[in-house]
Order: C-alpha cells, then structure tokens, then sequence
C-alpha cells in the first residue's frame, strides 16, 4: 500500500507522482501535541484493540506514563484450564493440565489445544495498557513453532519463556529458546549429536534469528555467515534433548537435558564473519557461548531492530530510514546490552513513530481485524469460566480461518506478512479473507456467534451508552470513527454513514428517537428500530476499508 497516496488530501498536501517517499524524522523524542490521534496511534500499535477507556487513560497522563505503563512488569497469567473435555472421565473441565501426564485411556492432546488457544486468545481479550501481548505475538512470529509439536505443554512452556522476556535481554531470549523443549522438538536440535549432527536450528539461529541472511558473497558466504558456520554451530548445540515430551509417566518432568555422550566435544572453528572464533568444549555451557560470539556481530542488532520496525511502524525500510532510524536504534541496542526495553521506548517516544506518514498504513492482521469490532465496542467476556473459555475459542477459530493460526505458524520464516516482499501486510488480505472478513463483522453486528451458552455478540445500544454524545447523529459518528479508524474520513463518507443511519431524515430525527429510547429503555419497538438502524451504521463502518488499517 502506498502511504503516500492512501493519505493524501486527509494529513499531508498532494504530491507529483514521482516524488519519493522521504523520511525527515529519527529517535528524537516526539515533541508535538499528546491528544486522542496520537494516544490511539499509539496503542493500536502496541496493543490489539485500545478501548475508548484505555484511550482516555492514556491521553488523561500523557505520553510518558503511557508508556511506563505499557512496559509495567505484570506477573505471569494462571495457566490455561480444560474446559472442552466432551465425555472423558479423566478431565475434569475447570482442572489445569500444564504438568499433567497423558494416557492412553483418553485424548487428551486436543482438549489441552483448545484450551491453551482459548486462554491466550483471552489474554488477548484482557491485555489492558500492556505491551506485553503483541510482544509475546512479535516473539512466536519470530521464533516460530507449529503443531507439529503435538504436545501442547510444551507450547505452553514455549510462550511462558517468550512471555517472561517479552521486552527483557535479546540475547538471554535467544539463549532460553535455544534450548526450550518445544524448539528443539520443532527443529531437530532434539536429534543433533557427535555422530549425526543436524543443522536445522544452526541454520535458522543464523539467518532468521540473529545476524540475518545477507547478500551473496560468494559459494556458501552469505556476508553475515557462511556455511562453515552453521556446521560448526550445529556440532556445538549437539548433545541437547528434550524430557516428558507426551508421556504418561507423572514421574517425567517436561524439559531440556544436556546429555555429554551425545555432545560433540571437538574444536568448532567459525569463518571470518565470526572472526574465525574457536570454541572449545564447555560442555552444557558452550551453547551459551557460541550465542555470545554470534551477539558480537553488529549485524544481530540491526536485523532485529528491522523486524521491530516492521511490526510496530511499518514495512518500507529505504535508506534514509536505514539511516535516521534503523542505524542509531540497532547502535542504541548493542549500547545497551540488547536490553530490548530502552530501545522499545525509544521508537515508541520518536518523532519518527508519531510521523503522519506512519499513522494508518498498517493493514490489520487477523487478530486485530476480529478483536477489535469485540473489544472496542465493549462485548465482554463472560463471568462464567466455560463460558469465557468457549468464547477464546471462537475468536482463535476466526483467526485460524483467515491463516493465523496461533502456535501453528505456516513456515519457519513467521508469517508471509513480515518478511515477504513486495506485499508484507497485504498478504492478509485476498479474495477468500477479504470476505471471510465481511463474514466476521456481520456476525458479530447482527445474529452473533454461540460457541457456548453465551452469544459472542455486539450490543449497539449499549455501546452508545459510553459514548460522549450519542443524542446528537454528527457527533456521535465523529466519536465512533475516532475510535474505530485510524484515518480521517472525507465529509462524503461521514454522510454516506449518517444516511444509514438515519436515511433522508434530518439529525433531529435520530435524536428524538434515541431520546425517547434513553427516556424508556423498556419498550421494545423503540429498542428493534434503533438496533435495527445501527446494524445498518456499523455494518457500513466495518466494511469500509479504513476499518483494515491500523
């Protein structure tokens, strides 16, 4: 999507068509005004979908607590429970599972699936001003896993790893995930030993999560790594497994053992991209230490750095953003250990985050597009434990349909949406998701979901009772759209709106109406016509295309 283009003639003047995108901001701190736009820009940015209270909170105590609070340490959530358990005796809904053995007496693999998709769904749900979900979404896309690891405990313990160092060390994340138990599963470092090295996750350490995959330069020199490294490195994480993968002995704990027999204790030596660095046998310790020689390369920040632009700002990276943002960010980052909190902040504080050009290109991945029409308009989750539980699970069955899955990511790589050009974020959106889409919304606007004895379903009515000025049709639709799209619309869209919700009849109608509503909320005909008229007004809003953007 051409920034330029979607935004001119809302926040910027026309431009030639062959005039360049220039980027005129860096990581100065953003020095211009703290209102609604640039609270709403951004939570959408770090969180799913920034309720009407969460924005007032945000703008109520400015830009710097904002972002203390987003970064604001939280303990780690209660684990998922089962709540899916069909007629087996053995599961009990409401018990947690995450240590519990398996038995050949029932299926326990897809109850303990559903639940753990459920409840991170819910997470989603009741994120809050906290950075820390759509980091925990940063991460699983970065290290990526699918089911092919079947045992969902060590899914669990996976995204418990990713969680607790959402915005911690990079380099002790890259260290944990090395030798968590659902990676080794996922890419074979659980069959890596002296006799039969295997270089899957030597590989993808290398080209996908540190230094990156550079130009050639030359056979199996790829400028960042070469191919001798990745056999060096492969015989230096041997001798790694993992334990209790699936097993149905409760004596067997889940986890990662070093296990010396099957460890290559040789001299690793590493090609000039690493400064032909040795390493010897340090045992269990000597995959830690080959991560240090890896973080010892400048190139590790740098291509980090680009992958947390891409998530949280946007996918062009030309040179003068290489230059002005990516450059001093990826400096600032080896400045600081790779602590990832204080360069986090520092792009979220910038004026080159706040740029106008950056305030609404992003497309909406699935999650986003599905909570956000659930969050924003204020359908709650539900009291009861089961209830909530199948509700998590409708939304991660929406989500899944339209190529999200959640723990089951389609390549190694992530998502096509973050790394594949030339499309990046437009590769959510297609024929078959463009009305899977559609779907959503008028499902949620109209006859709602029932996964469970609660319906997944829009109040309208209730909605407007949060708003500042529902009596009045041209205010109430200016509060709607500026908390529900990222962009301005042009006046002949404001009045396309107000014409389905009050077609032909002048603004004084909708408020004699809604007043009489507000007067006697009891009488149902009063309570159809209007709910009738706001399916017709939110049906129109959610499928226009600004309601895609974030």
């Amino acid at each position: 999507m051409d920034r330029r283009s979607l935004l001119a003639g809302r926040f910027i003047p026309r431009q030639p068509a062959t005039t360049p995108f220039l980027v005129t901001t860096g990581l100065e701190p953003y020095p211009g005004p703290w209102e609604f736009a640039q609270a709403a820009h951004l939570l959408r940015r770090t969180t799913f979908a920034p309720t009407k209270a969460m924005l007032s909170a945000a703008v109520n105590q400015g830009l710097d607590a904002t972002i203390l609070q987003l970064f604001s340490p939280l303990p780690l959530p209660e684990p998922p429970i089962y709540f899916d358990t069909g007629d087996e005796p053995l599961i009990p809904p409401g018990a947690p599972w995450i240590d519990d053995p398996y038995s050949s007496e029932a299926d326990l693999v897809q109850p303990r699936r559903r639940s753990l998709q459920s409840w991170t769904m819910q997470l989603i749900w009741q994120e809050g001003i906290s950075i820390r979900e759509n980091l925990c979404l940063f991460w699983h896309n970065h290290f990526a896993v699918d089911n092919n690891v079947e045992d969902p405990r060590l899914h669990y313990r996976y995204i418990t790893t990713i969680r607790t160092q959402a915005w911690g060390n990079f380099r002790q994340l890259v260290k944990d995930i090395t030798i968590d138990p659902c990676m080794l599963r996922f890419l074979n470092g659980n069959q890596n030993d002296e006799q039969s090295p295997n270089e899957n996750y030597a590989r993808e350490l290398l080209e996908l999560y540190t230094v990156g995959k550079g130009a050639a330069a030359g056979p199996g020199d790829y400028t960042t790594f070469t191919e001798q490294d990745v056999a060096a490195m492969a015989r230096v994480l041997t001798g790694w497994v993992d334990t209790g993968y699936l097993t149905e002995d409760p004596a067997e704990a889940i986890g990662a053992t070093f296990v010396p027999e099957r460890h290559d204790p040789g001299a690793k030596q590493l090609s000039p991209r690493f400064n032909q660095a040795v390493l010897t046998d340090t045992g269990e310790q000597e995959y830690a230490d080959l991560i240090d020689v890896i973080f010892a390369q400048p190139a590790v920040a740098t291509h980090i750095c680009r992958k947390l632009y891409r998530h949280f700002v946007y996918y062009k990276i030309n040179e003068a953003t290489e230059a002005q943002v990516i450059a001093p960010l990826a400096q600032l980052l080896i400045e600081q250990d790779y602590e990832l909190e204080p360069v986090l902040q520092t792009l979220l504080r910038s004026t080159h985050f706040f740029d106008v050009l950056n305030l609404g290109p992003m497309i909406k991945h699935p999650l986003q597009f599905v909570v956000a029409p659930i969050k924003q308009t204020g359908i709650p989750l539900p009291e009861d434990q089961e209830e909530r539980y199948h509700h998590g699970h409708q939304i991660y069955r929406l989500i899944a349909g339209m190529g999200m899955a959640y723990f089951d990511i389609p390549e190694v790589a992530g998502w096509k949406a973050y790394y594949q050009p030339p499309l990046y974020y437009r590769n959510w959106i297609n024929a078959i998701t463009l009305h899977q889409r559609s779907d959503v919304v008028r499902r949620l606007v109209t006859s709602g979901y029932t996964p469970g004895e609660v319906p997944l379903r829009m109040d309208p009515l209730a909605f407007l009772e949060t708003l500042d000025n529902a009596l009045e049709p041209v205010s109430m639709i200016a509060e709607i759209v500026q908390l529900l799209l990222p962009l301005h619309l042009e006046l002949g869209q404001l009045v396309a709106l107000k014409e389905l919700l009050i077609p032909g009849l002048p603004d004084f109608e909708w408020t004699v109406e809604y007043g009489s509503y507000l007067a006697d909320p009891t009488d149902d005909n009063l309570r159809q016509a209007l709910a009738s008229k706001l399916e017709d007004f939110f049906l129109g809003l959610f499928n226009m295309a600004e309601f895609h953007l974030s």
